[in-house]
């Protein structure tokens, strides 16, 4: 069984000047949020694609870790995740790196099999394969 998702985006005007607005109606958690030439590439309020994808990548990754953590008999009490993705200019816009930098308390697991569940999950979630062009690392610790 699959499953389908959707979100829209708006623009109106040109690229610096114009302004546009995202939506996820499904979940109605983004209704008409925010987004621009200065919100993309400056410091003002409101989102942007990468930061979207840095949402998606940590929320992933981290659910990914968290079964397969479970189905090796490992279940995680906690795992944060953070996700950076870097967009570059250089020969015209794009994804440039992508970084999970994660944290998590497992009992009963040592670092090494942490490790190696860890790196399976950074291969293997669905978002990590949908950005398999973009160079991916992933730092990994273990909470004590």
């Amino acid at each position: 069984m699959g499953i389908s998702r959707h979100a829209t985006a708006r623009w109106s005007g040109d690229l610096k000047s114009g302004k546009g607005a995202l939506s996820t109606p499904q979940s109605g958690l983004l209704d008409a949020v925010r987004y621009g030439f200065n919100s993309r590439f400056g410091e003002e309020k409101g989102t942007n694609p990468e930061e979207l994808i840095a949402a998606a990548h940590a929320g992933c990754f981290t659910m990914a870790l968290s079964a397969k953590l479970t189905e090796a008999g490992f279940a995680p009490e906690s795992i944060d995740t953070r996700a950076d993705v870097d967009l570059s200019m250089d020969g015209g816009p794009q994804l440039s790196a992508i970084r999970l930098k994660t944290r998590a308390k497992v009992p009963g697991i040592d670092a090494a099999r942490f490790r190696e569940i860890a790196d399976d999950a950074k291969q293997n979630c669905p978002v990590s394969k949908a950005l398999s062009a973009v160079p991916l690392s992933l730092e990994a610790e273990l909470e004590r």
